[in-house]
């Protein structure tokens, strides 16, 4: 079928799937450096537990068969080694069957992952590589030329994840019809990133170039991508531009970058790079992919019904194995920060003296004097639920006293997800956690106090608690 192959995409092919292999591959190391405080067998939200109450059809994975701490590491370390390897282009060294079950494996162990990951793993970008890693499977490898089916996927999918998030916005928080979010946005985001003041301290009239921007890039360009070339590659171009203000301006883990992976398969680089000679697909292979199409349209249904709807959902995933999903972001904007400070005592009676010291975590703003540091794509999950925290406790409910115990006992798990630890011969005899108010200082202030945030106590979070706070309560 002639139809079928589109080998002018060879290049786009090669970029986005060693790309996509680089974001598996923070992805599952992440998921080897936190996974045993988070979520191991002595963690805060344990995965064992989790198997207990929550039935097969609802969270399919590999661990069901069997779990141990030593069991995941090794699914996460293989995720990570599996990742090396397509990303220095194994795959396309091997048989299109082989390389497609090498994309296979990856999919199904971070899979596997997310559906034990509960709350630290209900992020949209958690699905959205899952969707973009499947399609992958189908892509093909050097043996072939790409398949048109699956790029037009991939283009369905970058769709949702542009018209979606901008179709939140104009639904969701007035400010992004008055185009003043980004008078906040900078200051409030879940993790600033070391440019971030600096974004803030923009003149507020480049903050409505900004929103406006956003709401072409996001609104208009995404129809473009089913145009034909060089139109929808120009769309794309414009969709890199846009995410890469983004990567500048704060932390979001590897949801722009990802999106950049899916832009990146919509340029057709055939007027530079003159593509190779393919070999035809095989029967078996085309039959695969118009089946597999035929089902991810079928299952579109409902996502494709989110955007039209007036109470359109935020990265909703609409099946356990996350293949055709509802994406947004930043539907409302917080107009004031909040951070919840958690402290410590050694002191064996708590009294209007005491002494607290401070746990400062890696990303999260914590020391006023610490410029925020750059960590996408990687992404500190404690960090970014302790931002949800902050804006309700409702955020914390199921995680955040086990996260206080394990402080309390000294948990070294736990505490190698902190920059510093205050108590690094014993652990503290109380903790307790107080909300803060933050704000950017001014250029003034930087000058006077060389102080990137200025804080003013709101309330208390959490009193102080001892370890036995649980049967005390």
């Amino acid at each position: 079928m002639e139809w079928f192959a589109a080998p002018d995409y060879w290049l786009s092919r090669l970029v986005f799937q060693r790309a996509l292999a680089a974001v598996y591959l923070v992805a599952f190391l992440a998921a080897v450096l936190q996974f045993r405080a988070l979520i191991g067998s002595g963690g805060i939200l344990p995965v064992p537990e989790y198997l207990r109450r929550v039935p097969w059809r609802e969270s399919p994975t590999l661990f069901r068969l069997h779990y141990s701490d030593r069991f995941f590491a090794a699914c996460a370390w293989a995720g990570v080694l599996l990742a090396a390897a397509l990303v220095a282009g194994a795959a396309d060294q091997l048989p299109l069957w082989t390389a497609m079950l090498m994309w296979a494996a990856l999919w199904a162990l971070y899979l596997s992952i997310v559906n034990v990951g509960q709350t630290w793993y209900a992020f949209g970008w958690e699905s959205l590589l899952l969707e973009a890693g499947f399609l992958a499977v189908f892509l093909g490898n050097e043996r072939t030329a790409p398949p048109v089916l699956v790029l037009w996927l991939l283009r369905w999918v970058l769709f949702r994840v542009e018209f979606g998030a901008g179709l939140i916005k104009l639904r969701g928080d007035l400010c992004w019809r008055k185009l003043t979010c980004l008078d906040f946005h900078h200051e409030t985001q879940p993790m600033p990133g070391p440019l971030s003041w600096f974004f803030h301290h923009l003149p507020k009239p480049l903050h409505r170039v900004e929103v406006a921007a956003n709401h072409v890039t996001q609104l208009l360009v995404p129809v473009l991508l089913f145009t034909p070339q060089p139109v929808a590659g120009a769309a794309a171009g414009l969709m890199i531009l846009t995410q890469l203000w983004l990567v500048l301006s704060g932390n979001f883990a590897w949801l722009n970058w990802l999106t950049i992976v899916l832009a990146v398969s919509v340029v057709d680089f055939s007027p530079w790079v003159t593509a190779p000679a393919l070999p035809a697909s095989p029967l078996w292979y085309e039959v695969l992919v118009i089946a597999v199409t035929a089902l991810l349209l079928v299952l579109s249904y409902r996502p494709a019904r989110n955007l039209f709807s007036r109470r359109q959902a935020m990265n909703r995933t609409y099946d356990p194995l996350h293949l055709v999903n509802a994406y947004g972001a930043f539907g409302s904007i917080s107009r004031v920060r909040q951070e919840i400070v958690v402290e410590g005592t050694d002191e064996p009676v708590v009294h209007r003296g005491t002494v607290w010291r401070a746990y400062e975590f890696k990303g999260k703003p914590g020391d006023p004097r610490r410029l925020p540091r750059q960590f996408a794509p990687y992404h500190l999950r404690l960090d970014w639920m302790m931002w949800f925290a902050a804006l309700s406790p409702a955020y914390a409910y199921s995680w955040f006293d086990p996260f206080v115990e394990r402080l309390l006992t000294g948990d070294p798990a736990t505490l190698r997800l902190l920059r510093r630890n205050p108590f690094p011969e014993a652990p503290p005899t109380y903790v307790r956690a107080r909300v803060y108010r933050y704000r950017f200082t001014t250029w003034r202030e930087l000058r006077e106090t060389h102080a990137w945030w200025h804080r003013t106590l709101v309330r208390e979070f959490r009193p102080p608690m001892a370890l036995a706070f649980r049967e005390s309560r």
